[in-house]
């Protein structure tokens, strides 16, 4: 490839291969490629290339967080893509192969009419999965106990209200009411322990959450705003759970803008 003053790079990325496309600063194309989804191999494969890349563009992707910190800490100016706005651009290609969809995103990258998406440190991401599983964990205690509630009613044996909550109640009906169906009996026996370790592990992960939370200045800070915890829970969730898996009391307010 002839020397150039300046490049501009994107990439296409699956899983497996990454399509590569380098254009000049008029748009021509000067080098294309396929390689190994991996860090070092698009950094060397960039490095034969241009010794000056610009830009280096990729659409947002569940690969895009991992890549664009690779990419970064290996000196390599990557930007990534919001998704939504590079897909209305790409719409005009007539067909859509990786070899394309790349050529299009440098065309993009070159251009500057795209909309960057901030990636977060890798921190920021574990505290996002975690709160992620959490709340996959809350919703599986509570389709559990659903079951637990449902399957009886066949056989006329409702759970109701009882002093002690869902734990103690399930405990009775199988214990005593379930004397009806005994079939069923193994079949609670089954789901109660599953349903008390998803309990412990939403108890795990709430104290790791608040232990996050606490050594977060942003949050330390907005905690020290009269109500704010109220308020902040009300208006991130109106159905959030809280840390021992009872649903959280609703926070009467006015919609916020």
């Amino acid at each position: 490839m002839e020397a150039e003053m300046s490049a501009f790079a994107a990439l296409d990325v699956p899983q497996e291969q990454t399509a590569i496309c380098v254009v000049n600063v008029s748009g021509r194309v000067l080098a294309e490629a396929k390689v190994a989804t991996c860090p070092d191999a698009i950094a060397g494969w960039l490095a034969a290339q241009t010794a000056d890349v610009e830009r280096i563009g990729m659409e947002t992707g569940p690969l895009a967080v991992w890549l664009w910190n690779a990419l970064a800490e290996r000196g390599l100016p990557a930007v990534c893509l919001e998704a939504r706005h590079a897909n209305g651009v790409l719409k005009m290609t007539p067909n859509k192969t990786d070899r394309l969809v790349a050529r299009g995103l440098a065309q993009i990258g070159r251009s500057g009419w795209f909309r960057a998406v901030q990636i977060k440190s890798r921190d920021a991401y574990v505290t996002r999965a975690s709160l992620t599983a959490r709340d996959k964990l809350v919703s599986l205690r509570a389709s559990l106990e659903n079951e637990v509630r449902g399957l009886p009613k066949t056989f006329g044996v409702t759970s109701g209200k009882r002093l002690g909550g869902f734990k103690r109640r399930a405990g009775e009906i199988i214990a005593r009411d379930l004397a009806v169906s005994p079939g069923l009996v193994p079949i609670f026996e089954a789901l109660m322990p599953v349903w008390r370790d998803v309990l412990a592990r939403i108890a795990d992960l709430a104290r790791r959450i608040r232990v996050i939370a606490g050594s977060h200045q942003t949050v330390r800070l907005l905690m020290t705003v009269p109500a704010s915890g109220r308020l902040l829970r009300w208006q991130s969730s109106r159905r959030s759970m809280m840390p021992d898996g009872s649903a959280a009391r609703r926070v009467p307010g006015p919609t916020l803008a």
